[in-house]
């Protein structure tokens, strides 16, 4: 008995004497060795008013064996009141006249047990109330017999008062989506989860749209035997999802014909305007030229302002029907140098870099894919940019420096245009990509206010960014990022 693993004692007498006690029974009470001889009530004087003791005083007196299984017993244990769990028996001893003289005490502990078993009750209490506050039901489907457990809203959700055969839900489906329900359970028979949407058609043919949810559990032997899950009325948010959907469309329609009428009025305003401006100019030519007429030096002034106006003017529409046309024309896909790019603008701004004395520091630059007329568009109002606003007392200086970077799988070119002008405004600094903002007047810089619209519009149709990084009177920085490689075969 002393090896028995299992608590033993044994009481003999009214009082209940401890006659045997094996370790597990001592160390069970708590209360130290010394117990044979002693009274059960001695040893846990706490069980007196429990029923535990009620129950071995009534074997004794009956003779009725009892059982019990995790019951709770309240014991003293190094000074502090605990509750216990046990599963234990009282069972009568009887001498050899078939009298009772005694009783045998077995138990097991099983504290750990009972407080699992409470964790696991209080999480299923838990889940069951946010099931049932998220309007959702459960299911549970026996795959042999076709027969369905559910709980929480699943009744509501079918329009059902009682349960009724898994059969006769399926036919509530709208025929549409039976195959669908059929599919997504024979994938799961392969994959073990289950994931659909489907109509459930109503008495009134009303539709109800809801969202099924549900894994498979196999059996001992690895074989599906049961379908667990949930299904969830989705109804208004399809329905908001639907009109959603269209109200997009619609304004996505809207806008593709605002655009459109947009691009039409700058294109037919810009012609029309162009032959007016022409005519100024030739006009205010023809004027100038006019040898019979003698200007003196106020009138020389005016036709000069004439002649920067209509200049401006011709430039502002230029602008304007390159900025409306970008989108409008595809451009096919080709392979760029942009070290012939560079070379080419600087030939093209020759005579203003030779004007301000600049300097331009070139690294080398990468080969990408792109429209070429685009991208030299791009790289020549980056570049006139930072020769323009430059610093009245200082030559201009432009740096190109280039890096490869990785994002996602794929290879950019990080290029930094960088020079050492007047610089912008930091707050300024994503502003001055909308167009026609201007910063400075026309009297200071001339341009339409166009040329870094057109930039940030270019690199985005190239799956590219541009940004600036600027302080007033220290110079400023783009930094143009342009992947490598196209996807499509035109941009």
């Amino acid at each position: 008995m002393d090896n028995a693993p299992l608590p033993i004692a044994v009481y003999v007498g009214k009082d209940l004497q401890v006659k045997l006690a094996n370790p597990a029974m001592i160390k069970t009470w708590g209360k130290g060795d010394q117990v044979i001889g002693k009274k059960y009530l001695d040893i846990v004087p706490e069980i007196e008013s429990q029923q535990i003791f009620d129950q071995a005083m009534n074997v004794l007196n009956t003779g009725i064996p009892f059982h019990a299984n995790d019951k709770r017993v309240d014991l003293v244990i190094d000074g502090v009141m605990k509750p216990h769990y046990f599963n234990y028996c009282f069972i009568p001893l009887f001498n050899t006249q078939g009298n009772i003289y005694g009783v045998m005490n077995t138990g097991t502990e099983v504290t750990d047990l009972h407080l699992a078993k409470q964790d696991m009750e209080s999480a299923e209490e838990r889940l069951r109330i946010a099931i049932e506050a998220s309007g959702m039901g459960t299911y549970e489907i026996d795959l042999a017999t076709k027969k369905i457990k559910t709980s929480g809203n699943f009744n509501a959700i079918w329009s059902i008062d009682d349960e009724i055969p898994n059969d006769e839900l399926i036919k509530k489906l709208h025929p549409d989506d039976q195959l669908l329900r059929e599919e997504a359970h024979l994938n799961a028979l392969e994959t073990g989860k289950m994931s659909y949407e489907a109509r459930i058609v109503n008495e009134d043919q009303s539709i109800k749209w809801v969202k099924v949810n549900g894994k498979i559990i196999n059996d001992e032997n690895g074989k599906p035997n049961t379908i667990i899950g949930i299904i969830q009325d989705i109804h208004e948010q399809r329905r908001f999802e639907e009109e959603l959907k269209k109200q997009v469309t619609e304004n996505i329609e809207e806008l593709r014909r605002s655009n459109d009428d947009l691009l039409h009025f700058a294109n037919v305003v810009s012609h029309d305007l162009k032959e007016p401006v022409r005519k100024i100019k030739i006009f205010n030519s023809m004027l100038r030229n006019e040898s019979r007429i003698h200007f003196d030096e106020n009138s020389k002034k005016y036709l000069n302002k004439v002649d920067q106006s209509a200049q401006r003017m011709q430039t502002i529409i230029e602008g304007i029907l390159a900025y409306s046309t970008l989108n409008k024309s595809t451009q096919p896909i080709e392979k760029i140098n942009l070290d012939e790019i560079v070379e080419n603008i600087k030939t093209d701004l020759e005579l203003i870099i030779k004007e301000k004395d600049a300097i331009l520091i070139t690294s080398e630059l990468p080969e990408i894919e792109g429209a070429t007329i685009l991208i030299h568009q791009l790289f020549y109002n980056l570049i006139h940019n930072a020769l323009k606003f430059s610093k009245a007392d200082q030559p201009p200086r432009v740096t190109i420096s280039f890096s490869l970077i990785k994002n996602n799988g794929i290879d950019y070119a990080k290029i930094i245009v960088k020079d050492n002008g007047i610089g912008v405004d930091p707050i300024f600094a994503d502003r001055i990509f909308n167009a026609f903002e201007r910063l400075h007047s026309k009297d200071q810089y001339e341009g339409n206010g166009l040329g870094l619209a057109l930039c940030r519009k270019i690199a985005k149709r190239h799956n590219g960014i541009i940004s600036c990084v600027s302080e007033i009177d220290n110079g400023a920085e783009f930094i143009l990022t342009l992947p490598l490689k196209q996807l499509a075969e035109t941009i």
